[in-house]
């Protein structure tokens, strides 16, 4: 990935979303020759010289201060998942770039494992920023038997099941929804590890072999995860609506742990017991190495 051009599309892109009447500012014409903002309204509301703005879209974020990075995302109304890409993208210039491939990680700890399985309630996984679920409870493994290979599978990734397996369109009912957010979870680790060889390989594939993911990676949208509602098909109870929360696990950075439930007495509370019949009926085992 090249930070540079990253820097000025994602900075292009969050121009061409605001109006000059969201951002306060007279409207001068009829017709304006960019969507959004020009680079010297941007610049304007920043309080930063034209040439300046210039060159920061371009690429050239190094040298830039917190100052004017806050500057810059406050003039663009950036929420907290872009002022946050537009942080790790100014890190990602300001340093000498250093490619990695596989991080190198231990199997999980046993008690974090304890943890994950306890949850007998609820399904839950723990994964990556490159969204590989590394380890599920039982009812986790359940609930994304249909994303997995085949059942001795340790391991899947939940982007190229998705855009790639034959059945990863009917897994998620809610599919323009699903590929927004899948997309910008990927961007927004993109723009933490941009140097990850790993991940960038996941890209290209993802870029190569599907057209919808293609047009999802170039609007440069990120965000954060960390609680929503998430829908699903399962070929064996239908479909189901689940709350979720995503948790980071502080001791084992890069890592989040994610929990789906449903309140008590509803539909898909239901759904999910019968989801939990079938993994017994099955006899579905959890899967995480330690």
């Amino acid at each position: 990935m090249n930070t540079q051009s990253d820097i000025r599309e994602f900075l292009a892109s969050r121009r061409a979303k605001i109006t000059p009447q969201q951002a306060g500012l007279p409207a001068y014409g009829g017709n304006r020759r960019v969507p959004g903002l020009r680079r010297e309204e941007v610049a304007l509301l920043a309080g930063v010289s034209i040439d300046y703005y210039v060159r920061l879209e371009r690429g050239h974020l190094a040298g830039a201060s917190e100052e004017v990075l806050h500057a810059v995302a406050d003039a663009l109304q950036l929420d907290d998942a872009e002022r946050l890409h537009l942080f790790d993208l100014a890190r990602t210039a300001a340093r000498r770039p250093v490619r990695r491939g596989r991080r190198t990680r231990g199997p999980l700890p046993e008690s974090v494992l304890r943890v994950l399985r306890s949850m007998t309630d609820c399904p839950a996984f723990i994964r990556n920023g490159r969204l590989d679920i590394l380890a599920t409870n039982t009812l986790g493994r359940a609930l994304y038997a249909p994303l997995f290979p085949d059942p001795a599978s340790e391991t899947v990734n939940i982007a190229r099941s998705q855009f790639l397996a034959p059945g990863g369109r009917d897994f998620f009912p809610d599919w323009d929804e699903s590929v927004n957010t899948t997309v910008s979870l990927l961007r927004t680790e993109a723009g933490r590890t941009p140097h990850d060889t790993e991940l960038t390989g996941l890209i290209g594939e993802l870029v190569t072999h599907s057209e919808e993911f293609r047009t999802a990676w170039a609007k440069h949208n990120v965000r954060l995860h960390h609680t929503g509602r998430k829908s699903f098909r399962h070929p064996a109870v239908g479909v189901l609506t689940l709350d979720f929360d995503a948790m980071e696990l502080p001791a084992q950075p890069g890592l989040t742990l994610t929990a789906y439930s449903a309140a008590p007495g509803t539909p898909d509370h239901d759904t999910l017991r019968l989801l939990t019949t079938w993994a017994a009926t099955e006899q579905v085992q959890p899967t995480g190495k330690h």
